[in-house]
């Protein structure tokens, strides 16, 4: 039987920061994962979640230039991004999974209402801006920016994924063999509501899904892909180095909220710790050698 593994697939690293966000430049990077996930394909039993991050900032940014009708909520454009993202990667994956069938599931993730992360927007959207945009930016769009680098981006709500809500199709879809696609942007953020949910302005962390998914279907391992290719020791600094394996102790320093590394660490120690099996962070290039153990950073309990 094949190990299962969750790969998250972050958005950044389909659409790189200050590139064009075009779907030219993310089907690239697309093809790029493709080929990398097939190959893994014989040894694993594949469950992918991308992130958004980019993309439905730009969906908003598009939503917010119509102003003849209503923006439309952050839940649905969440649910744009799910098809939009998850359909590019199906139709790339399929040319080079075989005969195994490829399947993108829309996926609602449950959170908590009364989450303090409605009234501390954290999660980066968007493309990056210059700082002395921050102002003008605030003032038309009513935003939230945050600094992200030495450049300035637009922040939103992030509550803590607390349930798939949708885990039986993928468990159905994963018992008939298929590479599932799901939990895309995070998942649609809903509130239980009486016997239903109802959707909520938020997106969710795509890492903190992914971990949350991960234990439910009892994964072998998590596997992080980002647009940098280890977590580092006194990053961006001369004395910058990748850690190739480290244990979730010397981990936790990474885990802070800081909307970039902090999340990808929150999620793989929440992982590791619950499951006590091993997971990875790297880059999207580097997925067959970080899973060998000769790229990207290995956290083990």
């Amino acid at each position: 039987m094949k190990k299962k593994i969750v790969i998250a697939l972050g958005g950044n690293a389909l659409l790189q920061r200050g590139e064009v966000l075009s779907a030219e430049n993310q089907q690239r990077s697309i093809k790029v994962f493709a080929r990398m996930v097939a190959a893994l394909g014989s040894d694993y039993q594949l469950v992918i979640v991308h992130g958004n991050g980019p993309q439905v900032g730009l969906l908003a940014l598009q939503n917010a230039a119509y102003t003849d009708s209503p923006a439309w909520p952050l839940d649905i454009l969440v649910a744009e991004s799910q098809g939009m993202i998850g359909s590019a990667i199906a139709q790339e994956l399929t040319q080079y999974a075989g005969s195994v069938p490829v399947s993108t599931l829309m996926t609602r993730v449950e959170v908590d209402a009364n989450d303090p992360a409605f009234s501390l927007p954290g999660k980066y959207i968007g493309p990056v801006y210059q700082p002395e945009q921050q102002a003008a930016l605030e003032a038309r769009y009513g935003w939230t920016m945050k600094a992200d680098g030495k450049y300035i981006r637009r922040v939103v709500p992030s509550p803590l994924p607390l349930k798939i809500v949708d885990h039986q199709a993928i468990a159905a879809l994963m018992a008939a063999g298929h590479v599932v696609i799901c939990c895309g942007g995070g998942g649609i953020p809903v509130i239980a509501e009486g016997a239903g949910y109802q959707g909520t302005e938020a997106v969710i962390d795509k890492d903190l899904t992914a971990a949350v998914l991960a234990q439910s279907i009892h994964a072998d391992h998590l596997l992080i892909l980002t647009d940098a290719d280890a977590v580092y020791e006194n990053w961006g600094t001369p004395q910058a180095r990748p850690l190739r394996h480290v244990t979730l102790q010397e981990l936790a320093p990474f885990a802070a909220p800081d909307g970039a590394m902090g999340p990808k660490a929150a999620a793989v120690i929440q992982f590791v710790q619950q499951t006590g099996n091993t997971a990875f962070i790297g880059a999207l290039k580097d997925a067959p050698q970080i899973l060998a153990g000769e790229k990207g950073t290995c956290i083990t309990g």
